[in-house]
């Protein structure tokens, strides 16, 4: 009678934990996580829709880098404004505290700093540790201060025995997935196959590495992509963008001073707004980890197609992101930052970059699309892009490597700045720029794709709707 019921029990037992298949209907998994798409801070939500690229005025300059033609584009958020000065120091500040626990752990002993046992109270191993950011490191306690003393300028590199950081210190280790790579497809036995060999259960082919190198396929690490870059913006960039200009108060104070913490962001490469990108999407999914949230799509620069739409803002044949076709309001003032008229750069209200947010929103409520600074996006540069790209979420990326020729490193900027001329405030002007250079006009915003259902045209959430 004891083992009738203890077999009793136990198919119960089963019973329960498998009634999801012994109901015998497709109900799916269960217990999945709850989503709900929550509206990410400073980001705006942009529609799913089509546009009409390219030129929509006189091509100023004869470039012939643009042709007319639809293209369509999911839904995706977007920051409100430019990446500013003080967000981007977020990320200075963070590369610089992560490396001081790391240094504090390896030279000064402190492993009270890190998280040493996991949630089961298991130690882990030194590689599964990680930074315990709830003890913040004391700069001034006396052992603190002689282990960071590297982080500091020393000797005849201080400037009147100013105690400075040491900013080539601040390299950023990251890495990202190379989908591109994973997913080429080859001739194996007549058939087109990945990679990955199911018949040999081996991997088979070359792939190329960012150092320029081509390895062997090993398994899914050959994909993954290590990189690592000093984050600090290139101040020195105001004067070295002019000659016999005199810009050195704006190279010594416009990045660290508090006058300047919402000011746009500048000096900072496509290679430095990537990484930013990449931390930024870390720091938010590492903090939904912590309290047990599913984590969120990756942020990352706009396509050259999604800046365009959301500079357009809906308004389809108008060549400015306000809707007109004329630089000035009806009460004859200038409605944004850039270089007016033969070059009076004070008639807009700022002779270099304003604070932003400073002017008008567009009709989707984003601000200094046009003017202030240019922005990077993640497309790379080509002239004859539009006859050759695809009409979907149209993209043209490439990471290029150090040793690519240096055509292949041009990135697409767009939304003109404070030094252009209106052309390149046109939401169809296309420019470029060098992806490891940086520029005292060029800046950066991120965007994140939308999951789930698309929202309607008017922002309500629902299923898309035919008529």
């Amino acid at each position: 009678m004891k083992k009738l019921l203890f077999f009793s029990s136990i198919i119960a037992l089963l019973a329960s934990c498998s009634s999801n298949y012994q109901s015998g209907e497709l109900s799916g998994t269960q217990s999945r996580p709850i989503w709900s798409n929550e509206v990410p801070f400073g980001m705006l939500f942009i529609p799913q829709g089509s546009l009409n690229v390219g030129p929509s005025d006189q091509d100023v300059a004869w470039a012939q880098t643009a042709q007319n033609r639809t293209v369509s584009v999911q839904a995706f958020w977007m920051d409100e404004t430019e990446i500013t000065n003080n967000e981007y120091r977020q990320f200075v500040d963070w590369v610089r505290d992560s490396l001081a626990y790391v240094t504090l752990k390896e030279d000064a002993g402190k492993d009270d700093l890190y998280v040493l046992v996991n949630e089961f109270g298991e130690d882990l191993e030194d590689d599964e540790q990680y930074i315990d950011w709830s003890k913040p490191i004391d700069w001034n306690e006396a052992e603190n201060r002689e282990a960071l003393l590297s982080f500091f300028l020393q000797g005849d590199e201080r400037f009147y025995k100013r105690h400075e950081l040491d900013v080539r210190r601040l390299n950023f280790t990251y890495y990202w997935m190379d989908f591109k790579q994973a997913a080429e497809k080859k001739k194996v036995n007549g058939k087109e196959n990945r990679a990955y060999n199911y018949k040999t259960g081996k991997y088979e082919g070359t792939v190329l590495r960012a150092d320029g190198s081509r390895q062997e396929i090993k398994d899914r690490s050959s994909y993954i992509v290590k990189e690592e870059i000093n984050v600090y913006p290139d101040t020195l960039c105001w004067v070295s963008d002019y000659t016999y200009s005199y810009n050195d108060p704006m190279a010594a104070m416009y990045f660290w001073h508090p006058a300047y913490d919402h000011y746009p962001v500048v000096g900072v490469s496509w290679k430095q707004a990537v990484a930013f990108s990449i931390w930024r999407t870390q720091l938010k999914n590492g903090y939904l980890r912590s309290v047990k949230k599913v984590i969120v799509n990756d942020y990352r620069l706009p396509s050259e197609t999604e800046w365009e739409y959301a500079a357009r803002g809906g308004l389809e044949s108008s060549p400015y992101p306000w809707g007109g076709n004329y630089t000035r309001n009806y009460l004859g003032c200038f409605i944004a930052n850039f270089k007016p008229l033969r070059g009076n750069y004070t008639d807009d209200g700022g002779i270099q970059t304003v604070i932003v947010a400073h002017y008008e929103p567009n009709e989707w409520g984003l601000y200094d699309m046009a003017g202030n600074v240019a922005e990077w996006t993640q497309t790379a540069f080509d002239e004859s892009a539009y006859s050759f790209t695809g009409d979907v979420n149209t993209d043209n990326y490439y990471s290029a490597l150090d040793d690519d020729p240096i055509v292949m490193k041009r990135k697409v900027v767009r939304g003109g700045s404070w030094k252009d001329i209106a052309y390149y405030m046109q939401c169809s002007s296309r420019t470029y720029e060098y992806q490891d250079s940086a520029k005292s006009y060029i800046g950066f915003r991120c965007v994140q794709t939308y999951l789930g259902r698309a929202y309607g045209s008017d922002g309500v959430q629902g299923e898309s709707q035919v008529y």
